[in-house]
């Protein structure tokens, strides 16, 4: 399926189906669906309970992330975790402060509905709500699934983008995504286009992320890691 600029960056989200017919279900991409439940049906097996925390993210959603962490009325955090005061930073640096832990956005590989960040429901205990720290995931309640799922994806067609820190997106080891699905969109999403949809919206910084967009969209777009195994 060909995707337009407007469906590339999130601001279409037309082509997107909802994983069921519950009320405000997820929805992905109709080609990553049957692909997902074999992986859920496996997980399941395993004794984990594979549960969806985010799936498709429109444009708007993406921005209202981004000018709520600009203006600092969300938390922007370090490389350790840990709160940055943003209004200490020039323009430039808080461009790149949020960038770490958050997509600008028009180039969330969410937008696509071929990327989720899951988790196991089961490991979670009574009350507990889910953070995504790297840490729930490396020793923590999700381990075990993580492990699992690290094994198992790359047998139903997903792969993990930010498996490793390489200077871009930190680390995620809950973000899986659709190879086949979502090679295409990426190199679909070009630098010229991209450049077209934030020079039009209101987006906090807008000046700062223009003047170094190519920067950013090699070590926040196409900078990911390798797919190493997939049977598709």
């Amino acid at each position: 399926m060909t995707l337009s600029l407007a469906q590339l960056t999130g601001q279409d989200t037309q082509f997107l189906v909802p994983i069921n017919a519950r009320p405000n279900a997820p929805c992905l991409h109709p080609e990553v669906l049957e692909h997902l439940e074999a992986l859920r049906h496996s997980a399941h097996q395993a004794g984990f309970t594979l549960t969806i925390a985010s799936a498709h993210r429109s444009f708007d959603r993406q921005l209202a992330i981004w000018n709520g962490k600009y203006r600092g009325e969300k938390p922007v955090l370090d490389d350790h975790g840990q709160p940055i005061d943003i209004h200490t930073l020039t323009d430039n640096e808080r461009v790149r402060a949020i960038l770490r832990w958050s997509a600008l956005p028009g180039t969330s590989r969410h937008h696509w509905g071929t990327d989720l960040d899951v988790f196991d429901q089961q490991a979670l205990a009574p009350g507990e709500s889910l953070a995504l720290t790297q840490a729930e995931y490396d020793h923590g309640p999700q381990a075990r699934f993580a492990n699992w799922l690290h094994a198992h994806a790359p047998r139903y067609g997903f792969f993990f983008p930010y498996a490793q820190d390489q200077g871009g997106v930190a680390r995620e080891p809950w973000h899986i995504s659709h190879i086949a699905t979502s090679q295409p969109l990426l190199n679909a999403l070009t630098l010229d286009g991209l450049h077209h949809v934030i020079a039009q919206a209101p987006i906090l910084g807008q000046q700062a992320i223009l003047e170094q967009l190519d920067w950013i969209y090699s070590t926040y777009v196409t900078n990911i890691c390798e797919v190493y195994s997939w049977n598709g």
